[in-house]
């Protein structure tokens, strides 16, 4: 323990899967935690129970395959003593090469530490405006996740300006670069000479027959059926691809598909669609479809979308989605603590930290590990010294370097994945070797990371799978 830890008092609001981790490092650091969680007393339209680390969509924490990013982000939970991912090793259940857990005895299991801790006050109640829960402690943990009450949205809405607190999220797919077929696809902006080459956009163009069963595949592919809750006003910020194209045959071609202004080098002529693919990150490692909201499975997602020249073999970095989520704009508001840095929350006169699906991540371990990142900022915080700096070589450091990134625009929330991650400094072509030469350089960079955190006091003992 720090000294003047014991002294210390944090409230966190919320006890999913972040808010849960980040009560349990702190606690066992020796801070004492208020963790407000407002189910059962009040309910939402997914949760059944009032138990902390309730899972309420799928039982699968993803791959455990070490040169995946799923796989990589787990050896970091592992490495740094995640109590929540420890609990899901100790509930999980037969998936293959997956981690999956049997949800209702995982959220018992982290119910029980949580009302075990001697440091952790849980609290039911709901949280209703962030100045009254800022009184009288030393930091606060917003991590109230996708669901988070009108009330508190909309006190976290004047800290943060309406503008960057989104209420739905509408992403469109993104795919990795090496999957893409470049003899089919050609860069350039609208209006743009195609001879030089230097387009921001790649296009993939369609001709008239390519065009018509792509549409037909489009319209009677299979989509998310959405909860009541989520389809009042889901649609009316931004359309899925395939309701605009019921709309009309031809409307996608006028809108997110429109030729205009650009000229195919292979014929010389304009194509009778294209689809635009933008990068999505500095290092053009993954591409972004413009304009592909949809509301399609995630089969269906891959399947319909290879139809499109030139992805015919694309890897999905993320498919798109649409559903009730609501999470800030993290690349203007939040640093690389997850601070909230915005002139209304520094009114309130205490750090405010945000974790979980609210801060902008997308996945059950990434909430994790955003928990345990903001608990060891908030703990760094309290011992007056700053944290050691994540290194971007690691699953998350990858993921928080892209959502706090200012540059990154038009943001919508992200999970851990090699599209985001640094080339590496020696390219690598066979794929399979190429992850694998992340998850090592990664491995090193959790390694000094640790180190770095035992050097400053932070780190714990691995007590995690002992906890119980």
């Amino acid at each position: 323990m720090l000294p003047g830890m014991s002294e210390s008092y944090v409230t966190i609001l919320g006890a999913g899967l972040a808010g849960s981790e980040a009560a349990l490092q702190l606690a066992a650091r020796g801070v004492r935690v208020r963790l407000v969680e407002m189910r059962p007393a009040v309910r939402t339209a997914v949760h059944d129970t009032g138990l902390c680390a309730e899972l309420v969509c799928s039982n699968s924490l993803k791959s455990t395959k070490p040169d995946s990013a799923a796989g990589m982000l787990k050896a970091e939970l592992g490495g740094l003593d995640s109590f929540v991912y420890a609990a899901a090793g100790r509930n999980a259940v037969a998936a293959g090469g997956a981690l999956a857990v049997d949800r209702a005895a995982f959220a018992r299991d982290v119910t029980a530490l949580v009302e075990g801790h001697p440091a952790i006050e849980l609290v039911r109640e709901e949280a209703v405006d962030l100045g009254q829960a800022a009184r009288g402690v030393d930091a606060l943990i917003v991590a109230t996740g996708p669901l988070t009450s009108d009330a508190l949205a909309e006190s976290l809405a004047a800290l943060t300006g309406e503008a960057h607190l989104a209420f739905y999220d509408a992403a469109a797919p993104i795919v990795m670069a090496d999957s893409l077929d470049s003899s089919k696809l050609f860069r350039q902006s609208r209006y743009e000479d195609a001879a030089d080459g230097a387009g921001d956009y790649l296009n993939a163009p369609f001709d008239r027959a390519e065009y018509d069963a792509f549409i037909e595949a489009l319209v009677t592919a299979e989509r998310v059926i959405r909860r009541d809750f989520e389809t009042r006003e889901l649609f009316q910020a931004c359309q899925p691809i395939e309701e605009i194209a019921r709309k009309g045959h031809d409307a996608p071609r006028f809108g997110t598909l429109k030729p205009v202004g650009l000229t195919d080098p292979r014929t010389g002529r304009r194509p009778w669609a294209a689809l635009q693919l933008r990068a999505e990150d500095a290092h053009g490692e993954s591409y972004n479809l413009v304009g592909f909201q949809t509301n399609l499975t995630f089969p269906e997602q891959r399947r319909v979308f290879r139809m499109i020249p030139g992805l015919e073999n694309a890897e999905f970095a993320r498919f798109g989605v649409m559903h009730r989520n609501t999470f800030v704009d993290a690349p203007r508001l939040l640093d690389a603590d997850l601070r909230l840095r915005t002139p209304g929350a520094d009114a309130l006169g205490v750090p405010v930290f945000l974790a979980g699906q609210i801060a902008g991540t997308e996945g059950y371990c990434e909430a994790i590990r955003s928990g345990l990142h903001a608990a060891l900022s908030v703990a760094a915080l309290l011992a007056g010294a700053p944290a050691p700096a994540l290194p971007r070589q690691t699953a998350f450091g990858a993921l928080l370097a892209y959502a706090t990134d200012p540059a990154t625009a038009d943001y919508q929330p992200m999970h851990v994945n090699f599209g985001i991650m640094e080339p590496l400094d020696a390219p690598v072509r066979n794929k399979r070797d190429r992850y694998r030469a992340y998850a090592e350089r990664g491995a090193q960079a959790l390694a000094a990371y640790r180190a770095a955190l035992a050097e400053a006091g932070l780190a714990l003992d691995g007590g995690a799978d002992d906890a119980r």
